[in-house]
């Protein structure tokens, strides 16, 4: 059974993580700005749910990609056609230097490889070892891939969408209220919702105190992870928050001894935050 549910977390893990490129491309933009309906090539981005659903490379991309080097020729330069050098005369001045060709910039690659599709399997197949068939599993698997994605759009633009992380909230309070229904469970949905309105505050303190240090978008996101936390308790809730602090200060504190930011530069929060949290609902699941 245990070799089952980690096949079936794997295959779900795998199914949504590779519908997340796509997703955080269209949703990775600034404030004010629409979501992209196009890829970076031009090509509109189409099919279920009005193209947010699909593969990572759009249609037309796909159809016309390159074999050989499998890349889109959208990416790629023109090539220069060749013109036949002018036969030399004695009399002639000469000869001017042909210009340079023109330079082409590829546009950029939307679709983070295999890294987000990858991640999201690995922490799928880690939170059906953990909680094994208990009825909230569910609620992780369910909330575990668009955690991954809204960890993939802070690292690009430095934002939580709220039409992402207020959903999230919503929908832990109510998969872990089902999951409290049914026997078996290792939770207090009670406690979840004590959590998710303490690490809130939490977070909506930090911002009122430092608004520069922490996005709101950040204290939004610290209501479904205390949800999941404090489903396990006060501890799991303590131990989950305080180590999205410290995976957060680690990479900051790596890339100011790496000399890529001071002490003043901004850095994603969400995905520590994430980190942490699934670091504590992991030790739950295995306490529980």
């Amino acid at each position: 059974m245990d070799a089952v549910l980690l096949a079936l977390a794997a295959v779900w893990g795998a199914a949504t993580g590779l519908l997340i490129p796509r997703a955080a491309y269209r949703f990775a933009v600034e404030p004010e700005e629409p979501w992209h309906t196009a890829c970076p090539a031009g090509h509109p981005l189409t099919g279920p749910a009005r193209g947010w659903l699909g593969p990572a490379r759009c249609a037309a991309c796909a159809t016309h990609a390159d074999p050989a080097t499998h890349a889109d020729p959208a990416t790629q330069a023109a090539p220069v056609p060749k013109t036949p050098a002018p036969e030399p005369q004695a009399s002639a001045a000469p000869a001017a230097p042909a210009p340079p060709p023109p330079v082409t910039t590829a546009p950029p690659a939307y679709a983070p490889g295999t890294l987000a599709p990858l991640v999201t399997v690995l922490v799928c197949v880690a939170l059906a070892a953990a909680t094994g068939a208990r009825p909230e599993l569910v609620g992780w698997l369910v909330l575990a891939p668009v955690a991954v994605l809204l960890a993939v759009v802070d690292r690009r633009v430095h934002r939580l969408p709220d039409v992402l992380t207020l959903p999230l909230a919503a929908a832990a309070v109510l998969l872990l209220g089902g999951a409290a229904l049914l026997p078996g469970h290792a939770g207090s949905w009670i406690s979840g919702l004590l959590g998710g309105l303490a690490l809130g505050g939490f977070y909506l303190l930090l911002f009122l105190i430092n608004p520069n240090g922490m996005g709101f978008g950040d204290v939004k996101l610290a209501l479904s992870l205390g949800v999941a936390l404090g489903w396990y308790g006060w501890t799991v809730l303590f131990l989950g928050g305080f180590a999205g602090f410290l995976f957060g200060a680690a990479y900051g504190l790596a890339l100011v001894l790496l000399r890529r930011a001071g002490r003043r530069s901004g850095i994603p929060f969400g995905p520590f935050m994430a980190a942490g949290a699934l670091t504590g609902v992991l030790l739950g699941a295995l306490a529980g």
